[in-house]
């Protein structure tokens, strides 16, 4: 690979204890708080490699799956830690990149006894998309060395190699426990739906490490026939996140018969993680036989989170009923990302009339709440609101918020060009186009984004 510069967080960079470069450029730090290190010659893979020795696991995590973008280790890995040029080069890695030495290396790298260096070969081999590692691999995952058996199953993982899940089913049954877990996340990546059965036997493993790699590869396979099996790992695990994982692979199935475990997990488990994805898979489920639980939710849930998500699942849901509890969070809630999400979903929801709560939302100290009580009550076309919404309009200063409303006045039937003159003279382009529209009495399209809840939480 040809890379113009290696970047990598300082922190990561700290806990190395060799990074293949002098200690003066160790401590060139960028205003970014970033290490850069210029490279022009080619940089080959043992260098790469060595450069991960001694990293702390979560940071290698971090770095190896950041170049990759996440599709190279985890499926939900974040997009960070390693600069653009370098993310963009290891994306487009390709088998023809790697000459037989890099490849020798690689493969070697799987039994090192440092974590980091076997984390980034495996991610490396996995991106590569090279199936001339696969006989090797497979040859592997009967290694005396549990390292390079855990090694091979999640690399065979990462390529998606079909031909390799009898021997990873196999590996299920290793003594070592990173070698199960591995090979249960493998299989999940594969996506062989023939391994659920296999998989789920180990529902009740004695490693934490492993029961979580199993449940959330029964969600990836949609493995409904395992439903039973999650609940009880839900309601019964002494591991909070295996528990979290289990709610999260029961809203990948959409099973509705495990609405009522969820909803009991929601209201009552310990710990607010487990209880945000029980509401996230309910409303993944859009089943209303548990509106009532989630309501309380939101109402009482002593967790912003798990409030938030309570209302973004009541939004998914679309139960008209709600629209007013909804408001009221919008209104009241002491969370702005809940007051957000409510806003949104009151709108989502659509009514057929404005609910009072949702106009005060129009005065929210957070700009993000008011574009989406703006949007919404764009969603409700109730012209009993115009008033209001003129008068959110002659005080708000951000443009988009002031271009939602607009919208939202338009939608509700307001046609007076005295309301929209004033936005001619907007510094802001797209106000300015909106006003113009408004005053010839046109509706849509519009140019500012659709406002949508915060991400969904991840396994």
């Amino acid at each position: 690979m040809h890379i113009k510069s290696l970047m990598v967080v300082a922190a990561l960079a700290m806990t190395s204890g060799e990074l293949g470069m002098s200690a003066q450029r160790a401590n060139e730090q960028s205003s970014a708080g970033v290490i850069v290190v210029p490279v022009e010659q080619r940089v080959d893979i043992r260098g790469l490699l060595q450069s991960a020795r001694g990293v702390a696991p979560a940071l290698c995590t971090l770095a190896a799956d950041g170049a990759s973008s996440g599709w190279g280790g985890s499926w939900d890995a974040p997009d960070l830690a390693v600069h653009a040029d370098v993310r963009e080069l290891v994306r487009n890695m390709r088998a023809e990149s790697l000459d037989p030495a890099e490849s020798t290396a690689l493969l070697d790298a799987l039994g090192s006894d440092d974590a980091c260096v076997r984390h980034m070969a495996g991610t490396l081999i996995g991106r590569s998309g090279d199936r001339a590692f696969v006989p090797e691999l497979t040859r592997k995952l009967a290694s005396a060395s549990p390292q390079e058996r855990a090694g091979a199953a999640r690399s065979l993982g990462l390529l998606g190699e079909k031909s390799a899940v009898d021997g990873i089913v196999r590996a299920l049954r290793d003594a070592v426990p990173a070698v199960r877990a591995n090979a249960a996340w493998a299989l999940g990546r594969i996506g062989d739906k023939r391994a659920a059965a296999s998989v789920a036997a180990l529902a009740h493993d004695a490693s934490p490490e492993v029961r979580g790699a199993v449940v959330v590869t029964l969600g990836h396979l949609q493995a409904a026939d395992n439903v039973e099996t999650l609940l009880r790992v839900l309601k019964d695990d002494e591991n909070a996140s295996v528990r979290r994982a289990a709610a999260w692979a029961l809203g990948q199935i959409g099973a509705r018969s495990a609405a009522d475990g969820l909803a009991n997990s929601m209201r009552a488990d310990k710990s607010e993680g487990v209880r945000e994805m029980a509401a996230w898979a309910l409303g993944e489920m859009e089943s209303r036989e548990v509106v009532d639980a989630i309501a309380e939710a939101l109402k009482r849930d002593e967790s912003a989170m798990v409030r938030e998500t309570a209302a973004w699942a009541l939004g998914t849901i679309e139960d008209k009923g709600m629209a007013d509890l909804l408001a009221s969070a919008a209104a009241s809630d002491k969370s702005a990302n809940v007051r957000g999400t409510a806003a949104w979903a009151v709108g989502q929801l659509n009514p057929g009339r404005a609910p009072k709560a949702l106009l005060t939302a129009l005065r929210d100290s957070d700009d993000d709440v008011r574009l989406k009580a703006a949007w919404a009550l764009s969603q409700i076309s109730d012209a009993d609101v115009i008033h209001d919404v003129t008068e959110a309009l002659r005080v708000e200063q951000r443009d988009r918020v002031r271009q939602a409303l607009v919208r939202a006045l338009l939608e509700s039937g307001e046609r007076s060009s005295e309301v929209f003159k004033g936005l001619l003279e907007s510094k802001d382009k797209e106000t300015r186009e909106m006003a113009v529209r408004a005053l010839a009495g046109r509706r849509g399209p519009w140019p500012w984004p659709w406002p949508w809840p915060r991400p969904r939480p991840n396994p």
